[in-house]
């Protein structure tokens, strides 16, 4: 009896089918949103070294983009899980979609005022919606099916968010980098007061243009997604008072792990993206190449990275159907500390081509430790999503600390402040891989746990 109960339910559930249900379609159409908020991430990173050459800025105070951008993340994570958890989860993708249009459509007047805040104000309600659509699009997805194939197809809807972060990179290369003016750093600093702010205002026209075109690209998609019925998947209310959902999550030692494995690799990934134009800019000025176009190159190469993310990510969502996630995560990890190792030692090309290899590594890392740490958890999958959201606060924090150490100008055994800056990417990793093993030991205890008892029946 066990046994054909068992072949039902292999049919009627499946990588899309949920109790025979197909959610197919509305996967294509939430999974977009995938791409959306890659495109906003990345086309996001290269504008610290832009906006600290506009306005004439340190490394650091550049780097609070990436502070005001995922700090969105963190403020917002629970009031949308709240919001999906009383309402649905379509509505908080309504919710998200409208606050990333008007985000960025808040450069009109942020470039109207011409100072640096506005922007800031700007990137934060911008990721405040991103916040809204993580929340409600990750555990969608992670519902759109059998929880066995859970962390399997959250690895392929997340394919197609570099699809996106590959068009913010050359948006970012193609329409904000090469139409800038080519004044160098130096040579801006000696400017009058009025030949900079022509010099500024021409600027700021080119950086603001690709997010006025994506805003008014999200309110068509937003009015779109309005008129499409989606399926009420997952949309349970649990009717739990916040607090016993949170003490519930609390309780969950792999849950917790995972939100500290999550703040960790967000932090990385976002070092490693945002100061790539950094270090290979240092790089390639070192061989007597001008800095814009040693800007444009280190570009390049960034796209080329992101190219291997990509392809990487589809790679090991295959592997996932032979290795357990825990171990294919650990092992990625380690991979991506040796890969560090290279960026910190090497002065060259050759840091630049480790880079490239990290975010190959990286691919797996942010869907897998959220399909992990959401094993289990039932009703409060909502909430549990919301603190992974958090999570992303770990962008937030670790690039202004990079950007400090960058701004040092530190050399340690003829190593420059740049390379040395990458050592907090190796500890970032390091908490990655101890969760990924963490994690695997804990997947086989629980198998020999099963098998003891099925045998002792």
């Amino acid at each position: 009896m066990s046994d054909n109960k068992t072949l039902l339910e292999n049919k009627t559930n499946g990588l899309f089918v949920k109790n025979g249900v197909s959610f197919l379609l509305p996967f294509i159409m939430i999974t977009s949103c995938f791409a959306l908020w890659g495109f906003a991430n990345d086309v996001t990173g290269p504008m610290v070294k832009a906006f600290s050459k506009i306005f004439r800025m340190s490394v650091t105070e550049g780097a609070m983009v990436q502070v005001a951008f995922y700090l969105g993340y963190f403020v917002m994570a629970f009031p949308a899980a709240l919001f999906i958890q009383r309402y649905s989860f379509k509505s908080g993708v309504l919710i998200g979609l409208g606050l990333y249009a008007l985000g960025a459509l808040m450069f009109i007047p942020a470039k109207a005022i011409g100072v640096y805040f506005p922007f800031l104000i700007a990137y934060f309600v911008m990721t405040c919606g991103l916040s809204f659509l993580e929340t409600s699009c990750n555990p969608f997805i992670y519902k759109m099916g059998s929880e066995e194939t859970a962390t399997q197809r959250l690895n392929l809807a997340q394919a197609f968010n570099p699809l996106g972060c590959l068009a913010g990179l050359y948006v970012a290369m193609e329409f904000i980098q090469a139409k800038m003016s080519p004044m160098d750093t130096a040579t801006r600093n000696t400017l009058t007061d009025a030949q900079f702010n022509l010099l500024k205002d021409h600027d700021l026209n080119v950086l603001i243009q690709p997010y006025v075109f994506i805003g008014a690209v999200i309110v068509i998609l937003l009015v779109l997604i309005r008129v499409t019925k989606m399926p009420n998947s997952g949309d349970t209310h649990s009717g739990k008072p916040f607090k016993q959902s949170l003490a519930e999550l609390l309780k969950e030692k792999n849950y917790c792990e995972g939100v500290i494995a999550q703040f960790f690799y967000i932090g990385a990934q976002v070092m490693c993206w945002t100061f790539i134009i950094q270090y290979g800019t240092r790089v390639f000025m070192n061989e007597g190449m001008p800095e814009k176009a040693a800007e444009i190159l280190s570009q390049k190469y960034n796209i080329a990275a992101m190219v291997f993310f990509t392809i990487s990510r589809f790679i090991c969502t295959w592997f996932l159907k032979y290795v357990q996630p825990g171990r294919l995560l650990s092992i990625l990890a380690i991979i991506g500390m040796a890969a560090v190792a290279g960026v910190i030692f090497f002065t060259n090309r050759n840091g630049i081509y480790c880079l490239v290899i990290v975010s190959g590594c990286m691919s797996l890392m942010f869907p897998t430790i959220y399909g992990i740490a959401l094993r289990g958890l039932g009703d409060n999958v909502k909430m549990g999503g919301a603190g992974l959201i958090m999570s992303i606060l770990g962008g937030s924090v670790f690039p202004p600390l990079q950007a400090m150490i960058i701004d040092s100008n530190i050399n340690i055994c003829g190593l420059p402040s740049t390379n040395l800056s990458f050592i907090l990417a190796f500890g970032c990793f390091l908490v990655v891989a101890v969760y990924g093993h963490r994690a695997y030991v804990r997947h086989n205890i629980k198998l020999d746990y099963y098998e003891d008892g099925v045998n002792k029946s």
